[in-house]
Protein backbone atom coordinates (compact mmCIF):
# COMPACT_ATOMS: atom_id res chain seq x y z
CA UNK A 1 0.00 0.00 0.00
CA UNK A 2 1.60 3.33 -1.04
CA UNK A 3 1.56 5.56 2.38
CA UNK A 4 1.10 9.25 2.03
CA UNK A 5 3.70 12.03 2.71
CA UNK A 6 3.51 12.53 6.59
CA UNK A 7 1.50 16.03 7.03
CA UNK A 8 3.37 18.49 9.07
CA UNK A 9 1.75 19.87 12.45
CA UNK A 10 -0.45 22.49 13.22
CA UNK A 11 2.46 24.90 14.62
CA UNK A 12 4.42 23.87 11.32
CA UNK A 13 1.69 25.04 9.23
CA UNK A 14 1.36 28.15 11.17
CA UNK A 15 5.16 28.67 10.57
CA UNK A 16 4.40 28.00 6.86
CA UNK A 17 1.31 30.36 6.55
CA UNK A 18 3.68 33.46 8.52
CA UNK A 19 6.28 32.68 5.71
CA UNK A 20 3.71 32.85 3.11
CA UNK A 21 2.22 36.21 4.31
CA UNK A 22 5.56 37.62 4.65
CA UNK A 23 6.32 36.72 0.82
CA UNK A 24 3.68 38.73 -0.55
CA UNK A 25 0.00 36.85 0.07
CA UNK A 26 -0.77 39.09 3.19
CA UNK A 27 -1.76 42.59 3.57
CA UNK A 28 0.65 45.29 4.68
CA UNK A 29 -1.33 45.06 8.15
CA UNK A 30 -0.87 41.32 8.20
CA UNK A 31 2.87 41.67 6.94
CA UNK A 32 3.49 44.28 9.85
CA UNK A 33 1.97 42.33 12.39
CA UNK A 34 4.54 39.40 11.73
CA UNK A 35 7.00 42.24 12.70
CA UNK A 36 10.96 41.61 10.88
CA UNK A 37 10.73 38.90 8.24
CA UNK A 38 14.22 37.79 9.02
CA UNK A 39 13.29 36.41 12.41
CA UNK A 40 10.17 33.99 11.50
CA UNK A 41 10.74 30.66 11.72
CA UNK A 42 11.65 28.62 8.70
CA UNK A 43 10.95 24.46 9.16
CA UNK A 44 14.02 23.85 6.58
CA UNK A 45 16.32 25.48 9.15
CA UNK A 46 15.64 23.82 11.98
CA UNK A 47 17.54 26.39 14.17
CA UNK A 48 15.41 29.03 13.43
CA UNK A 49 12.91 27.39 14.86
CA UNK A 50 13.49 29.02 18.79
CA UNK A 51 9.83 28.09 20.01
CA UNK A 52 10.47 24.80 22.23
CA UNK A 53 6.41 23.97 20.61
CA UNK A 54 7.39 24.09 17.64
CA UNK A 55 10.42 22.64 17.25
CA UNK A 56 9.13 19.75 19.51
CA UNK A 57 6.45 19.02 16.27
CA UNK A 58 9.52 19.88 13.92
CA UNK A 59 11.37 16.97 15.09
CA UNK A 60 8.24 14.88 15.06
CA UNK A 61 7.44 15.60 11.71
CA UNK A 62 10.88 15.18 10.54
CA UNK A 63 10.39 11.12 12.86
CA UNK A 64 7.68 10.69 10.22
CA UNK A 65 9.18 11.72 6.88
CA UNK A 66 12.25 9.33 7.34
CA UNK A 67 9.95 6.52 8.10
CA UNK A 68 7.65 7.48 5.13
CA UNK A 69 11.10 7.91 3.04
CA UNK A 70 12.93 4.51 4.71
CA UNK A 71 9.73 2.74 3.36
CA UNK A 72 8.21 4.24 -0.01
CA UNK A 73 11.72 5.15 -1.52
CA UNK A 74 14.32 2.49 -0.05
CA UNK A 75 15.17 -0.96 -2.08
CA UNK A 76 18.61 -0.93 -1.08
CA UNK A 77 19.82 -1.58 2.62
CA UNK A 78 22.46 1.24 1.75
CA UNK A 79 20.02 3.81 1.09
CA UNK A 80 18.40 3.69 4.28
CA UNK A 81 18.32 6.50 6.82
CA UNK A 82 20.10 5.34 9.56
CA UNK A 83 17.62 5.13 13.01
CA UNK A 84 20.79 7.60 14.35
CA UNK A 85 19.88 10.43 11.97
CA UNK A 86 18.96 12.71 14.88
CA UNK A 87 22.57 12.38 16.13
CA UNK A 88 24.08 13.47 12.55
CA UNK A 89 23.59 17.08 12.18
CA UNK A 90 24.38 16.99 8.52
CA UNK A 91 21.18 14.40 8.17
CA UNK A 92 19.27 16.71 9.75
CA UNK A 93 19.98 20.07 7.80
CA UNK A 94 19.27 17.89 4.86
CA UNK A 95 16.53 16.45 5.76
CA UNK A 96 14.77 19.41 6.87
CA UNK A 97 15.42 20.76 3.20
CA UNK A 98 14.06 17.53 1.82
CA UNK A 99 11.17 17.44 3.91
CA UNK A 100 10.49 21.03 2.82
CA UNK A 101 10.67 20.42 -0.82
CA UNK A 102 8.19 17.75 -0.75
CA UNK A 103 5.73 19.20 1.29
CA UNK A 104 6.27 22.16 -1.62
CA UNK A 105 6.07 19.89 -4.41
CA UNK A 106 2.68 18.31 -2.79
CA UNK A 107 0.92 21.26 -2.57
CA UNK A 108 1.51 22.21 -6.87
CA UNK A 109 -0.82 22.21 -9.46
CA UNK A 110 1.28 19.92 -11.84
CA UNK A 111 3.68 17.25 -11.20
CA UNK A 112 6.67 19.59 -12.36
CA UNK A 113 8.06 20.65 -8.84
CA UNK A 114 7.40 16.58 -7.52
CA UNK A 115 9.79 15.24 -10.92
CA UNK A 116 12.41 17.40 -9.98
CA UNK A 117 12.16 16.49 -6.37
CA UNK A 118 12.39 12.28 -7.51
CA UNK A 119 14.73 13.56 -10.25
CA UNK A 120 17.38 16.04 -8.54
CA UNK A 121 16.47 16.33 -4.54
CA UNK A 122 16.02 12.67 -3.03
CA UNK A 123 18.98 11.00 -5.50
CA UNK A 124 21.42 14.01 -4.35
CA UNK A 125 20.43 13.45 -0.70
CA UNK A 126 21.11 9.92 -0.64
CA UNK A 127 24.46 10.16 -2.53
CA UNK A 128 25.66 12.49 -0.58
CA UNK A 129 24.47 10.24 2.62
CA UNK A 130 26.39 7.33 1.55
CA UNK A 131 29.25 9.26 0.78
CA UNK A 132 29.32 10.85 4.26
CA UNK A 133 28.31 7.96 6.32
CA UNK A 134 29.90 5.03 4.28
CA UNK A 135 29.63 1.85 6.55
CA UNK A 136 29.06 3.74 9.55
CA UNK A 137 25.95 3.96 11.51
CA UNK A 138 24.39 1.16 9.96
CA UNK A 139 23.91 -2.50 10.87
CA UNK A 140 26.16 -1.73 13.98
CA UNK A 141 24.23 1.39 15.67
CA UNK A 142 25.46 4.58 15.90
CA UNK A 143 29.43 5.19 16.18
CA UNK A 144 31.02 8.39 17.49
CA UNK A 145 32.07 11.27 15.43
CA UNK A 146 35.16 9.69 13.51
CA UNK A 147 35.95 13.69 12.31
CA UNK A 148 35.77 14.68 16.82
CA UNK A 149 39.96 14.78 17.08
CA UNK A 150 40.16 17.21 13.69
CA UNK A 151 36.99 19.07 15.24
CA UNK A 152 39.10 19.27 18.41
CA UNK A 153 42.20 20.59 16.98
CA UNK A 154 40.66 23.15 14.39
CA UNK A 155 39.04 24.64 17.41
CA UNK A 156 42.09 24.62 20.01
CA UNK A 157 43.89 28.18 20.86
CA UNK A 158 46.94 28.24 18.76
CA UNK A 159 44.66 26.92 15.47
CA UNK A 160 42.08 29.55 16.34
CA UNK A 161 44.87 32.27 16.83
CA UNK A 162 46.44 31.06 13.46
CA UNK A 163 43.83 32.01 11.62
CA UNK A 164 42.96 35.10 13.23
CA UNK A 165 46.68 36.01 12.54
CA UNK A 166 45.79 35.27 8.40
CA UNK A 167 42.60 36.77 8.79
CA UNK A 168 44.31 39.89 10.12
CA UNK A 169 47.16 39.86 7.63
CA UNK A 170 44.55 39.98 4.40
CA UNK A 171 42.48 43.15 5.94
CA UNK A 172 45.85 44.41 6.59
CA UNK A 173 46.49 44.48 2.43
CA UNK A 174 43.17 46.68 2.05
CA UNK A 175 44.57 49.47 4.71
CA UNK A 176 45.67 52.54 3.08
CA UNK A 177 49.48 53.01 2.87
CA UNK A 178 51.17 54.39 5.80
CA UNK A 179 51.35 58.64 5.83
CA UNK A 180 48.03 58.31 2.74
CA UNK A 181 45.61 58.83 5.12
CA UNK A 182 45.62 62.54 5.48
CA UNK A 183 46.47 62.88 1.95
CA UNK A 184 43.45 65.06 0.07
CA UNK A 185 43.19 63.79 -3.56
CA UNK A 186 45.19 65.67 -6.41
CA UNK A 187 42.38 68.18 -7.87
CA UNK A 188 42.64 66.71 -11.46
CA UNK A 189 41.68 63.37 -9.91
CA UNK A 190 38.66 65.11 -8.00
CA UNK A 191 35.08 64.66 -8.95
CA UNK A 192 33.49 67.97 -9.60
CA UNK A 193 30.89 68.43 -7.40
CA UNK A 194 28.15 70.20 -10.05
CA UNK A 195 24.99 71.95 -9.30
CA UNK A 196 22.29 73.82 -10.75
CA UNK A 197 22.28 77.59 -10.55
CA UNK A 198 19.95 79.82 -12.91
CA UNK A 199 20.06 77.01 -15.70
CA UNK A 200 23.85 76.58 -15.73
CA UNK A 201 25.93 73.92 -14.23
CA UNK A 202 28.18 75.08 -11.28
CA UNK A 203 31.32 73.71 -9.15
CA UNK A 204 29.95 73.86 -6.33
CA UNK A 205 33.10 73.56 -4.55
CA UNK A 206 35.39 76.35 -6.78
CA UNK A 207 32.19 78.35 -8.37
CA UNK A 208 33.51 77.49 -11.64
CA UNK A 209 31.82 76.64 -14.52
CA UNK A 210 32.83 74.15 -16.50
CA UNK A 211 33.36 73.94 -20.01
Amino acid sequence: MIAAFPRAGRRVEHAYTELDLAAGSGTRQQQSALGDPRLLARPWDPASCVDPHLRAEIWQWFEQVVTWLNHEYVWDPDAMVPSCWPSHPHLVHEIAVLADLRRRAGLALTADALEEWHRYALPAFIDRMRARLRQQCQDGGHQSWPANGRHARHQDETSRRDRAAAHGADVDTLAAPPGMADVAPAADLRRPNLQIIDGMRVDGASGAIPD
